[in-house]
């Protein structure tokens, strides 16, 4: 079984992304179970036709520690098994809580067994490295490969940055790798170039660039992924190819991270901040 963990900054697609890659990888065939790691628990609304499941945080609150699988997993598209984290009451506790929680009571209730025949386990993690909570799939190994959502955004490129130095920092202890960055378009100018760019520089690779296309809010409104609600449609297509690049790509790396300068002057260089 492959633990593949999701970064990224906030708002950059990253949720959808592993959505819709989740979707392409279930297609082809493949057993996945989704673990989201956001707070907002809508890691796994579009596999779910937009059901709002109950979070394995809310479940423990409601019920104690009697639960079942059951009650914390449900199954979604094509079979997908999808599980929320969520999150502490607003304004109480550390919501990187919820995703130790979460996954030591999966791994308590043999959500990980060998039984369960799992192909993928994908964690869809909130915004950046930045609390220990949200490190937690580096940290102890619960995730062997990450991939970054970015885009040709300043801020989306030093999230990235960001959480190659947090994956620096537990490569070793924790044997986790970078298997690439997923440029979701926000239509930057020269945008695909400077993502290679930023890729080169980070010792990885742009594993994928997903183009703008007004389809993904059009899925996103009727509570599917692409896939399921325009299965013919190009950017169908997009998501299936990352799926594919995802189950076949063999670079995992030790990123090296740069300095905040060297991701000014690729924007220059670019033409962004000209």
């Amino acid at each position: 079984m492959r633990k593949i963990a999701i970064y990224g900054k906030g708002g950059i697609g990253k949720s959808t992304t592993t959505q819709n890659t989740v979707a392409g990888l279930a297609e082809m065939g493949h057993k996945v179970m989704v673990v989201g790691c956001d707070p907002k628990a809508d890691s796994t609304r579009l596999l779910l036709g937009g059901l709002a499941q109950r979070t394995v945080l809310d479940t423990l609150r409601e019920e104690g520690e009697d639960v079942d699988l059951a009650d914390v997993r449900k199954e979604g598209f094509s079979g997908t098994l999808c599980t929320e984290s969520g999150g502490p009451e607003p304004g109480v506790g550390c919501a990187g809580r919820g995703i130790i929680t979460s996954i030591n009571l999966l791994e308590q209730l043999g959500a990980y067994a060998e039984s369960e025949n799992l192909d993928y386990a994908f964690y869809d993690v909130l915004g950046d490295v930045v609390c220990g909570g949200f490190a937690m799939p580096i940290r102890e190994g619960k995730a062997q490969e990450i991939y970054i959502v970015v885009s040709g955004e300043m801020m989306a490129m030093y999230a990235a940055n960001n959480i190659c130095k947090g994956i620096m920092k537990f490569a070793e202890s924790g044997g986790v790798r970078l298997g690439g960055l997923i440029c979701n378009s926000r239509n930057v100018d020269n945008e695909q170039e400077m993502i290679l760019a930023l890729a080169d520089r980070l010792g990885t690779q742009m594993l994928h660039f997903i183009p703008r296309d007004n389809m993904v809010q059009r899925a996103e409104i009727n509570r599917k992924t692409v896939i399921e609600y325009d299965p013919e449609h190009p950017q169908a297509d997009e998501y299936r190819a990352l799926a594919k690049k995802i189950s076949e790509n063999k670079m995992f790396v030790v990123p090296t991270p740069i300095p905040i300068e060297d991701l000014e002057h690729l924007l220059i260089d670019y033409g962004i901040a000209a």
